[in-house]
């Protein structure tokens, strides 16, 4: 059986992740990263795509694209806190003016405002 450009490619790319052959320095795969920062593999494609991870780096296959993430990334990352933002007294005032002006230009009157 003759062997193809595409079999090749993909016993070589198999054989690079499998042992980290050409590699200066412990990269890890999207998966690999997910199991150590605790989140699913979706979450780290994310980061990736956002530059969380600033020496990550996108290798482009038939299949798509890859992320190899250096381990010295993963050891510095702290992960972004879940929800909203708490907001400042000062956002809230601002807000408050904001919807204010609104509803007196749509309604064409002065707010009361609490008595």
């Amino acid at each position: 059986m003759k062997s193809t450009l595409r079999d090749n490619f993909f016993l070589d790319y198999f054989y690079r992740v499998r042992y980290k052959v050409g590699m200066a320095e412990q990269e890890l795969t999207t998966t690999q990263a997910a199991e150590r920062l605790k989140v699913a593999n979706v979450t780290v494609r994310l980061w990736c795509r956002q530059g969380r991870f600033p020496n990550a780096r996108a290798v482009d296959t038939p299949r798509g694209s890859l992320w190899y993430i250096p381990e010295r990334d993963i050891d510095s990352f702290t992960q972004p806190k879940i929800g909203r933002p708490k907001t400042t007294p000062d956002t809230n005032k601002r807000a408050t003016a904001r919807i204010r002006a609104s509803n007196e230009a749509s309604t064409g009157k002065k707010g009361k405002g609490k008595k």
